[in-house]
């Protein structure tokens, strides 16, 4: 099982390495192993909150996600996105901007820096509206009661987690975008920019959000009338609308993984220029990171671990919210990337240590 849904992860590593030996060396190498490891340590909690989306889909849809999705996540946001960005920023064509990347390096480089706020601040605005419609929902199962429960009924009032949401933006935008770095260690005013780009992910969240959302309810409906009626009638009912549906609510529940895909690899991709500001060298690194991410994702939804490990979705939520925060934090100051890891490593772990703790509780009971 474990070779099996992780065999093509296997395969681009073993190309991906020898992709960056041909290019530039053994030293290049070092670079792409170096950046698949900051990848996947970066993204665990993505492979988490992938997961517990990823298992309400059926098994052509985990495939699309594997195939398509990966070619999105490998090729849109570890090589595209960051020359789109610069090309807009430098008001570049798409064109200039390769060129730009291939054979000044440091100049290019110097334009994702700039970029950087506005990233951050679209990405942390996207991270922090999962991690309070999260936080504010009455679930039955808890990790941290003591915290859950209040905030659980805090979630009664509407539309709250957008209003922190967009609190926590004005702060900010006036704190940190204010006093934005830019290359050289200069300052700049990106208050602006900074508002514009967050409003922008949250507007991007409740799009995508309340799309697949609705399609998923109205998946459900049709799927507890089908199932009435099949129980009235004592035999098969309609089959056809259910899977127009599904597929209308697989499709959006795709986009809303791609999205949260994207907001994850901000990180990975700003962190990576501390490490390289070539282009390729990342492309393959944080690709052949973003390969494990999803096969990880797949594993966890075939094994059933997050049925196992019940507290391991609420780490993972919590790893998301501390993510959200570093990045708008990073708006000014800049924190190394071992501690956006760390962090995410520790909650999870936390929470999967609880679990096995819960699970041994419920078998002595029993």
């Amino acid at each position: 099982m474990l070779l099996k849904t992780f065999r093509w992860a296997f395969v681009v590593t073993a190309l991906g390495l020898a992709a960056g030996v041909l290019y530039d060396g053994w030293t290049a190498l070092g670079i792409v192993a170096i950046l698949s490891v900051l990848e996947i340590s970066l993204s665990f909690d993505n492979a988490v909150i992938n997961a517990g989306i990823l298992k309400k889909m059926n098994a052509f849809w985990q495939k699309i996600f594997l195939t398509v999705g990966i070619v999105i996540a490998v090729f849109g946001m570890r090589l595209v996105f960051p020359v789109v960005i610069v090309a807009i920023s430098a008001r570049l064509s798409p064109w200039n901007a390769v060129h730009l990347a291939l054979t000044d390096k440091d100049r290019y480089q110097e334009l994702v820096t700039d970029a950087h706020p506005s990233i951050a601040a679209f990405g942390g605005m996207f991270l922090l509206m999962i991690f309070l419609d999260f936080v504010f929902e009455d679930r039955e199962i808890k990790w941290l009661g003591w915290l859950e429960r209040p905030l659980a009924r805090l979630g009664s009032v509407d539309m709250l987690s957008v209003c922190i949401a967009l609190i926590v933006l004005l702060i900010s935008a006036t704190t940190f975008g204010a006093h934005a770095h830019q290359h050289g260690g200069a300052h700049a005013d990106k208050a602006e920019t900074v508002l514009l780009a967050g409003v922008a992910g949250l507007i991007t969240y409740m799009v995508v959000g309340g799309l697949s959302g609705f399609f998923e309810q109205r998946l459900e409906h049709e799927e507890e009338r089908e199932q009435e009626t099949e129980e009235k009638a004592g035999r098969a009912g309609r089959r056809g609308s259910p899977v127009a549906l599904a597929g209308k609510a697989a499709f959006f529940m795709f986009l809303y993984l791609e999205v949260l895909d994207a907001s994850f690899s901000f990180d990975g991709v700003i962190g990576a220029f501390a490490i390289t500001n070539d282009i390729v060298l990342m492309a393959l690194g944080l690709g052949i990171g973003a390969m494990y991410v999803r096969s990880l994702t797949v594993y966890l939804v075939r094994q059933g671990t997050l049925d196992d490990y019940v507290y391991l979705e609420h780490g993972a939520h919590y790893a998301i919210g501390a993510l959200s925060l570093i990045l708008l934090v990073t708006i000014q100051y800049q924190i190394n990337e071992i501690i956006t890891g760390l962090v995410g490593v520790v909650l999870i772990g936390a929470s999967f240590w609880s679990s096995v703790r819960r699970n041994r509780a419920l078998r002595t009971a029993a």
